[in-house]
């Protein structure tokens, strides 16, 4: 076995890593940007080396660099991880000619892999099914138009060398071809280096399974089972488990075989996963991950094993056991923790993690993470915060741990799904197992409910700890080491304004000798008491709660009841106006490149046109008029790197003068 190991990652699955490795008496040493100096990856290894600027192009990316760290280090082999090089073959043969061991499958998989062009190619004459398509060489628009055309729409143009959703475009009708490509392909040069694309028939309502498989060196290979990753959004993948529930089988047992040659077609070694669309009863080959999934977990939890403590006894040339592939033993969910907001198309979000509490660990509870409080999610890398994993006997028990272990997460300080997949694990569509890859927006409905006011009782529970910790029924508290004011006679009076997701709202909270009363806006008073001896609790009308918030720069994050509400404390003396003033000025929300900008100053636009396009986290945000008006400035251009809150376009009422000064 590897005496050192080099995890060319960060975040989660450098961690993950890490903690198997040293379980096995191996030295972990970890690679860091710029950026990641304090990250809990680094924390974790025993040594750790950093290896340039925050963007991932000049740090995680530099395969030199990090050959160049691993023989400085003494590191016998490297893990790769998943995404940055984890499926890069120059990068395995630099490994190889350095005489470290490459911890995933021959440098000849990974290219023939690579492309899923060349990939499907392979397939068909491996005998694998594959969805009919066109993954030829020409490339030119009037040629992929005229394929399109022959397959028939609605189709799904896809990157041809990557994965991961980047560059993948439905498109329903002829008309759109033309500008879906040329997004596809712009998202693809960004993502992966390379503009090619295939073009596939776009099944309706497809299921996304995918079969762990597993090589030796001594030509054993064997599947592990199933999983089922049909819930996405942006085609990137939400919810995962295993295994796949409601199949067939035959169709099961169709999708094994497949799978497993699959991998003999390309002679795999090490972990891989190979992916299918389900329609009914057909099975088409859609791609092969030459790494380790992000979603391994749930069949580590369905049969037992530590998918990296074998990755590194294959690389080191054990064989797999002959008892292989091992039982599946009940259900396994998955559910991704990201900061993206769900009610913005789910947009990345960057901040500061001011709390991260996760449930308790136990034999069916997971959480894998490579954050912790006080850490910063930064516009470089993946928004993924942790994922959280739950077991048991059967898929309804799975689930049902599942929704108890988001509820009883807490995370404050920045804008994440955490809501959208406590309702999502425990929608009756998702406990009916009816799954395929429309389903997020199917139930969007119910997923993503339209912005809702907060009730009174939570406002009160709000203002009663609020006004607590400024000094209110805290017990031995003198008049003069308040930090509110008092009277001598009659009742105090705080007034309180905040904005919530709906409109402004007035808690005047009213004490009189201990007796205090809340009055949200027009409502009967509601009698209130803090205790701040355990925590933040707070008693509205008789019935104590937690209340945990958090305060940065006016803006309110607190938990009432499961739930998670934010506010904007308005202070009541600022200068009207700024508001208003501001109400036409569409700015960037994140920091990024500016891909495109699609008016000029004087067009008319209406209320949801796109008027520029920002690429930032590996996504692209299309920037969109909030209502009708005219452009009155245009702040940036094509290929700009701006910083959040930056002005993009600015528009004027639309009864202004339309034409350019």
């Amino acid at each position: 076995m590897f005496r050192s190991l080099l995890i060319a990652n960060r975040g989660e699955i450098a961690c993950r890593i890490i903690r198997t490795a040293q379980r096995m008496g191996i030295r972990c040493i970890a690679v860091f940007s710029d950026a990641d100096a304090r990250a809990l990856h680094v924390a974790l290894a025993d040594e750790a080396y950093a290896i340039g600027p925050a963007p991932a192009r000049e740090s995680y990316l530099c395969a030199e660099r990090i050959i160049d760290v691993a023989r400085a280090s003494g590191a016998e082999a490297i893990h790769p991880g998943y995404g940055f090089l984890s499926e890069n073959a120059d990068f395995a043969e630099a490994c190889a000619a350095a005489g470290i061991t490459f911890i995933g499958p021959p440098a000849a998989a990974i290219r023939a892999m690579g492309s899923k062009a060349q990939s499907k190619a392979l397939m068909v004459a491996a005998g694998v099914p594959v969805v009919p398509g066109y993954h030829g060489e020409d490339q030119s628009g009037e040629h992929l138009a005229a394929e399109a055309a022959r397959i028939g729409f609605p189709i799904l143009i896809k990157a041809s060398a990557g994965g991961g959703g980047k560059g993948m475009r439905p498109v329903f009708t002829a008309v759109d071809f033309p500008a879906e490509l040329a997004g596809a392909q712009r998202e693809a040069r960004a993502s992966f280096g390379d503009d090619r694309v295939l073009i596939e028939r776009y099944l309706q309502k497809p299921r996304h399974v995918e079969v762990q498989v597993f090589a030796d060196t001594h030509g054993q290979i064997v599947h592990l089972h199933t999983r089922d990753c049909s819930v996405q959004r942006r085609h990137q993948k939400v919810l995962e488990e295993a295994p796949a529930p409601d199949l067939p089988d035959a169709l099961r047992e169709r999708l094994h075989e497949a799978a497993v040659a699959a991998a003999r077609a390309v002679g795999y070694v090490n972990a891989g996963t190979v992916e299918f669309i389900v329609d009914g009863t057909d099975a088409f080959f859609m791609e092969m991950n030459t790494r380790l999934q992000v979603e391994h977990p749930v069949t580590e939890m369905i049969t037992g094993l530590d998918l990296v403590e074998w990755q590194l006894r294959v690389a080191a040339g054990e064989s797999l056991p002959e008892y292989w592939p091992p039982e599946a033993e009940g259900h396994a969910v998955e559910v991704r923790l990201y900061a993206e907001d769900p009610d913005h198309e789910f947009r990345p979000s960057i901040g500061t993690l001011r709390h991260f509490f996760g449930p308790s660990q136990s034999a069916w509870i997971r959480v894998d993470t490579g954050v912790r409080d006080g850490d910063a999610i930064t516009p470089h890398y993946d928004p993924m915060i942790a994922k959280v994993i739950a077991a048991g006997g059967d898929r309804s028990t799975a689930l049902e741990r599942l929704a108890g272990a988001l509820a009883d997460t807490q995370l404050r300080g920045l804008t994440t799904n955490l809501a959208f997949l406590r309702r999502l694990v425990s929608h009756p569509a998702m406990l009916g197992a009816e799954l395929d890859t429309g389903f997020i927006a199917r139930h969007a409905a119910a997923l993503i409910p339209p912005p809702r006011e907060a009730p009174a009782v939570v406002l009160a529970g709000f203002a009663a700890v609020y006004l607590a910790r400024l000094g209110l029924d805290v017990a031995g508290a003198s008049p003069w080491s308040q930090r509110r004011g008092f009277r001598l006679f009659g009742a105090a009076e705080d007034l309180l304004l905040l904005r919530d997701a709906v409109r402004q709202r007035r808690i005047l909270v009213r004490d009189r000798r201990g007796a205090a009363e809340a009055f949200i806006d027009d409502n009967p008073p509601m009698r209130i008491e803090a205790d701040l001896s355990f925590g933040l609790r707070a008693c509205v009308d008789g019935v104590w709660h937690h209340v945990p918030f958090t305060l940065d720069n006016n803006v309110v994050e607190l938990t009432f009841a499961a739930e998670a509400y934010t506010f904007h404390l308005i202070d009541p003396y600022a200068p009207r106006g700024g508001e208003a003033a501001a109400e036409g000025r569409l700015s960037a929300p994140i920091p990024g490149r500016v891909v495109q900008v699609l008016v000029q100053v004087g067009d008319r636009v209406t209320r949801g046109q796109v008027v520029a396009i920002l690429e930032a986290m590996k996504t692209e945000l299309r920037i969109a008029a909030p209502a009708d008006g005219v452009v009155a400035h245009v702040g940036c251009a094509a290929g700009d790197s701006v910083e959040e809150g930056t002005e993009i376009v600015s528009l004027a009422p639309p009864d202004a003068d339309a034409s350019p000064p």
